[in-house]
């Protein structure tokens, strides 16, 4: 009776080496160790190593699961292989991570124009469709009087549409309301696995995906 070897490969793998081994982008399990430990030694891949003197650039392949059971297979012929993961998947290498300094002030110009813009937006959209002129003519029927413009009409409806977005977008600061993922948590998922499929998708159209043939 042949073993079965278990595989599985997220849709999007990061590595920050140019030689890449099975286990840098696979988890693995079989009831034979000595299988697994040899196979998460082998090379998949080898990323173009800079010339001496330049620096590494990130660079991205598209690979299909069949060419690593394929490569895997080369290593053990009689050996089943068994994906529970992607079919393809997205391998990025990222010669070195950015300093964190950098990606702090990334975050904070990032805070800074989504802060802006949206007070810009809440502004134009409050003016659009006459929210002070409502107020203050609810407020002249209900008092009659004229409202200076600062009545609890307006500090409640401040209050609240600051609330509304704290309980909407789930987080303040790094403490939740709820468990639940934030809907920018959803949005970037969501982007993230778009661009992937469009990555995967334009090297097979192409014919660049690594495959086997």
């Amino acid at each position: 009776m042949s073993e079965t070897l278990y595989i599985k490969i997220d849709r999007n793998v990061k590595v920050t080496k140019p030689g890449v081994t099975l286990k840098d982008i696979a988890s693995l399990t079989c009831t034979n160790e000595a299988v697994v430990n040899k196979l998460k030694t082998m090379k998949v891949y080898q990323f173009r190593e800079p010339i001496s003197g330049k620096k590494a650039k990130s660079s991205i392949e598209v690979f299909s699961v069949l060419k690593i059971i394929q490569l895997i297979g080369t290593e053990y012929p009689n050996l089943d292989v068994e994906n529970i993961g992607e079919p393809d998947f997205v391998l990025e290498y990222i010669p070195k991570e950015e300093p964190k300094w950098l990606g702090y002030l990334k975050a904070g110009l990032l805070c800074i124009l989504i802060f802006f813009g949206s007070a810009f937006t809440i502004m134009t959209f409050n003016n659009d469709v006459g929210v002070a002129d409502v107020f203050a003519k609810f407020y002249q029927q209900v008092m009659g009087k004229a409202s200076n413009g600062f009545t609890p009409l307006e500090v409640c409806y401040s209050i609240g549409l600051g609330l509304g977005i704290l309980i909407f977008f789930n987080h303040f600061g790094r403490k939740k309301v709820t468990h639940d993922p934030t809907p920018m948590q959803v949005q970037m998922r969501m982007y993230e696995q778009d661009v992937d499929t469009t990555f995967i998708e334009n090297c097979s159209r192409k014919g660049t995906e690594n495959d086997v043939g």
